[in-house]
């Protein structure tokens, strides 16, 4: 997995995995190093789609910051 993913691309293969993970029964369909696996690449997924949220939502709070000062100066 690329660092330069997308959100979207990163959020659908998490799905994916949860859906596996899900849907298979260790012993069965799943053994116990796949479902670990998968477990680990979920949780480096859930890591990589906060950090994108995260770098979302400060670039929002800067945006609106410029928007707030920008108003400020036309007053």
């Amino acid at each position: 997995m690329s660092e330069t993913e997308s959100f979207e691309e990163e959020y659908d293969r998490l799905e994916e995995v949860v859906e596996r993970l899900d849907s298979g029964r260790v012993g069965d369909d799943l053994t116990l190093d796949e479902a670990l696996e998968l477990y680990e690449e979920g949780v480096e997924l859930v890591r990589r789609c906060r950090g994108h949220l995260d770098d979302a939502e400060a670039t929002l709070e800067t945006l609106e910051e410029t928007t707030e000062t920008d108003a400020e100066a036309d007053v």
